[in-house]
């Protein structure tokens, strides 16, 4: 485990027997995104355990770079594979050069709570803008091979063209939106995105060198 890292590994014990059975915590190691979980407590919420990938949101905050100038993210939606509502929050670990290499996250199930807001919604007959207001969301998946698909899955939905039926322009933005998401970080992930784009590797890393000659990386 990085040392950096290890010095959080007590933090997770603490934080799970002080928030009870229904917050999963985590501590991730991010020199292996691949299984970057090294400690959790009631993984029961996201059915996650030791050897489990980075998630969706942390690849693209790395990508990205968005965290550098910030230290945690703090209440935001999540969502367990099973679509527990989840509330979450991100700390980045930094090493001596201020850069990520690890996150400590906490995730509470409130499932129950959003019942009874729906409840309590329709009643007061208000509508509710936060969420709008604070669009970051995560998704907890199993493995590297899972967190693929469903990052595959969700841009393929959002764009409403199935695979076999795309032109070159659209597999192209479907890549450059992985790409933005940090998935290529995974390994095996060009191989994956190949399958399901119905398209050869040696093209996908074609779209990928498009992007990066375009200044895009």
């Amino acid at each position: 485990m990085n040392r950096y890292v290890e010095k959080y590994r007590d933090l997770v014990d603490f934080l799970a027997d002080f928030l009870g059975d229904d917050t999963e915590v985590v501590l991730h190691d991010m020199t292996d995104l691949d299984s970057s979980v090294v400690a959790i407590r009631n993984g029961h919420i996201s059915g996650r355990k030791i050897g489990a990938p980075a998630t969706d949101l942390v690849l693209k905050i790395i990508k990205s770079k968005k965290g550098s100038d910030q230290n945690f993210l703090a209440n935001y939606k999540g969502t367990s594979k099973s679509g527990a509502a989840l509330k979450s929050a991100t700390y980045f670990i930094r090493d001596d050069k201020g850069q990520i290499v690890g996150t400590m996250c906490i995730n509470m199930n409130i499932d129950k709570f959003m019942q009874f807001k729906t409840h309590l919604d329709r009643f007061i007959g208000f509508d509710d803008d936060r969420e709008k207001a604070n669009p970051v969301s995560e998704n907890l998946s199993l493995s590297a091979a899972e967190l693929t698909l469903d990052s595959i899955n969700k841009v393929v939905r959002a764009l409403g063209i199935p695979p076999a039926r795309m032109d070159q322009n659209e597999k192209l933005k479907i890549v450059n939106e992985l790409n933005e998401m940090g998935i290529f970080l995974i390994k095996g992930a060009v191989s994956q995105v190949a399958s399901e784009l119905k398209a050869s590797e040696a093209t996908i890393y074609r779209y990928l060198g498009k992007l990066k000659k375009n200044g895009i990386e």
